[in-house]
């Protein structure tokens, strides 16, 4: 398999504020010399205690916050990609994120919330994209009739389904699932991760998966990257950190698979 993504040094830094004036008066590294690398079809789990830097560097390699390093995508550093390439990597790689209360409009309804993409992307006519729409709900196990609903008339496993059916709209190639299942309850958690599991060998997708919880990366991933202070404090294949972890950080993250 060839790398579909590969990080290479990245680092960012957010400004610290302070004082009347409210100054800069230093900054925080939130991701420090950070490399890895992703190959197509891989289900890569990256964890950490919360503050480790996992999202900022989801963020990051979508583009959406600042950074430095090197982002490469099939090959290719993002910063040589000419506009019309980029366009085409803001379709290929999508995020799920961890509140599905609040990543959903509430002022849309679900056809519009799971269509917004294609739009965005000029991509199809409204009858299309009604049927698309339609095929997306079915993927997540959804009923066609939810379209016309809005946020507030599903559960949270609902809506996260939803969110699921939006971020699979464009046809995506790479899924980044930020803590996607951690605002559920247990059931509800092990529904989505199947489901999840499932869209993955249908799709053959590819996915990090950001969380803080080993059990639900045990589960569903190949590979795991441990992050600690913004670094990346081990990695390896499921079998190797789950046997013989090679920190007491990552012993400890472990163990707390376990604690009630």
């Amino acid at each position: 398999m060839n790398n579909l993504l590969e990080v290479k040094n990245l680092c960012v830094t957010y400004p610290i504020f302070g004082g009347v004036l409210k100054k800069k008066i230093g900054e925080v590294r939130a991701v420090d010399k950070l490399s890895f690398e992703i190959k197509k079809g891989e289900a890569v789990g990256l964890v950490g205690e919360s503050g480790s830097g996992k999202t900022t560097t989801a963020l990051s390699c979508l583009g959406l916050i600042p950074m430095q390093g090197e982002i490469i995508w099939e090959g290719i550093s993002i910063e040589t990609m000419q506009i019309k390439m980029r366009k085409e990597l803001s379709r290929r790689m999508q995020i799920v994120f961890q509140d599905p209360y609040s990543s959903l409009d509430p002022r849309m309804n679900v056809y519009d919330i799971v269509t917004e993409g294609l739009r965005a992307h000029r991509i199809g006519g409204r009858e299309n994209r009604r049927k698309k729409a339609e095929e997306l709900l079915d993927k997540v196990r959804l009923t066609k009739d939810s379209l016309d609903k809005y946020p507030h008339e599903f559960s949270g496993g609902q809506r996260q389904r939803i969110a699921i059916a939006r971020a699979l709209a464009l046809e995506p190639k790479f899924i980044f699932l930020d803590e996607a299942v951690s605002s559920l309850d247990l059931l509800i958690q092990a529904q989505i991760l199947n489901l999840l599991y499932e869209l993955r060998a249908e799709l053959n997708l590819t996915y990090l998966f950001i969380t803080h919880d080993l059990s639900i990366v045990e589960y569903l991933c190949d590979r795991v990257i441990v992050m600690k202070g913004g670094k990346k404090e081990e990695e390896g294949n499921i079998e190797k950190i789950f046997d013989s972890p090679e920190t007491e950080y990552t012993a400890k993250l472990l163990e707390a698979r376990y604690a009630i």
